[in-house]
């Protein structure tokens, strides 16, 4: 089974299988305050509905609304009958309060018929006696209207008429849009807040990708939060150390292999002509090659990433001029590859990489097995396939061949070599935000995948 490629990987890190909440440390934060925020709205919003809804403010409202018609029957019925008008004149105009004599035949409107009502009435006829009759309108005029005798064997009846703002509650969807709005500008705060530290961080996760990749960023701004501000301190000396060392370790490497390829060459120049028989030339010569090939690999490995830019080229073309010298020499390569091909690549390190993999595939199987190498596209990936008869790796064994300096000990350790092939291989892919798949092949054999992105063209 081919491993899946580093963006469903990334995917599933991010968004595990099952998982609600995101991994990153912007939306974890970001959506906690968030529901802290809606919690507290909530309970904000159940004491604001306790407060107006249930019966305690009802029982008020009406205690307040019996005090005044008691209040009003007593001052009438103490005061003299010819001053009587003008004590609801005053009334009126101090309080709101009109008063107005009960007639046959007048026109009311009821009160409206919801919960609340219903409620506020029944109270108030318990305080007032069950007489008591309520309307919203009386000949014309709204208002809240209640009607009281002036004494028990009174048959006389009246209207007492309060303003409807003194029994009305407040305007709650005027308190819930206010609480909402507060709500959202606290959501647009709260994520003001994380971002400024989830940005310093996004930059750190994108620049320790880069140096996993070989490459050294830019260095990051040292602001922010004292604690972020530290982190991104202590991530750019130890960019600022990686780069003095891979520095040191190319230029020591380059010296290296200079000062030994030079002594390699008059050394097979010197067999050459000291005359030694064919067979004894054939095999010195072979393990000259041999060291100076080891001595290439560890230059290359010591190259490090591509200094070269990225260039769209073209996949099939590139896999095609890799494999013409070596039909010309006598391989036997077969290759299949679609007319174009577009890539973003490094030209000279992915041809690095794939002269890489031919080469193991002739030293291992043998230039008279037939090799095979095809060019084709997946799950929106360029691919390079080369696929040899050779002994085959061992699966428990490759991702640990994967690793520089290692070997097999049994099956394709035949050839000499440092244990960099493969290595090199994968940093120069991983390079190219793609993946190296070493599969086997059905009948024996190795089929090494180079998987690198595809260019839109």
């Amino acid at each position: 089974m081919e491993a899946k490629s580093p963006a469903a990987e990334s995917g599933s890190r991010r968004f595990p299988p099952g998982r609600l909440l995101p991994r990153a440390l912007l939306w974890q934060t970001f959506l906690l305050i968030a529901l802290l925020l809606v919690l507290t709205f909530a309970a904000w919003g159940q004491i604001f509905r306790r407060y107006f809804d249930e019966p305690v403010h009802i029982n008020g409202v009406a205690r307040m609304v019996a005090s005044v018609v008691n209040l009003t029957r007593t001052a009438l019925l103490n005061a003299d009958a010819m001053r009587r008008g003008d004590l609801v004149a005053e009334l009126t105009a101090l309080e709101g309060i009109q008063i107005f004599p009960a007639e046959p035949g007048e026109e009311t409107l009821p009160l409206p018929d919801d919960r609340i009502m219903r409620l506020l009435t029944t109270e108030i006829r318990r305080n007032l006696g069950e007489h008591t009759r309520f309307a919203a309108r009386w000949k014309e005029i709204d208002g809240f209207w209640i009607s009281f005798r002036l004494g028990s064997g009174d048959t006389g009846e009246y209207w007492i008429m309060l303003p409807f703002e003194r029994i009305q509650r407040s305007r709650a969807p005027a308190w819930l849009s206010w609480g909402g709005a507060s709500l959202l500008v606290a959501v647009i705060g709260a994520y003001l807040v994380v971002s400024r530290v989830g940005k310093p961080l996004r930059h750190l996760a994108q620049a320790a990708r880069m140096v996993g990749k070989g490459q050294m960023p830019r260095h990051l701004e040292e602001s922010g939060p004292q604690e972020i501000a530290l982190v991104a301190r202590a991530f750019n000396r130890m960019t600022d150390s990686l780069t003095r060392a891979a520095a040191d370790r190319a230029f020591i490497l380059a010296g290296v292999s200079h000062d030994l390829r030079t002594p390699l060459a008059r050394l097979r120049l010197g067999i050459e002509l000291s005359g030694i028989s064919g067979d004894d030339l054939a095999a010195m010569i072979a393990d000259i090659q041999a060291m100076d090939r080891i001595v290439g690999q560890f230059l290359d490995y010591g190259r490090g990433a591509a200094r070269e830019s990225m260039q769209t080229l073209d996949l099939a073309a590139l896999a095609g001029n890799i494999v013409a010298p070596y039909r010309l020499r006598g391989a036997r390569i077969g290759f299949d590859a679609p007319e174009r091909l577009p890539a973003l690549a490094h030209n000279l390190s992915l041809c690095r990489a794939l002269t890489n993999l031919i080469d193991n595939a002739l030293r291992y199987a043998g230039e008279k097995q037939p090799l095979d190498i095809r060019v084709f596209t997946e799950d929106g990936m360029a691919c390079v396939e080369v696929a040899d008869r050779g002994p085959g790796m061992p699966p428990a064994e490759i991702e640990r061949l994967r690793q520089p300096f290692t070997r097999l000990e049994d099956a394709r350790s035949d050839t000499h070599g440092a244990g960099l092939g493969l290595a090199i291989v994968e940093r120069i892919v991983h390079a190219h935000d793609g993946r190296l798949d070493l599969l086997p092949r059905d009948g024996g054999g190795l089929r090494a995948i180079v998987r690198i992105p595809a260019s839109p063209d």
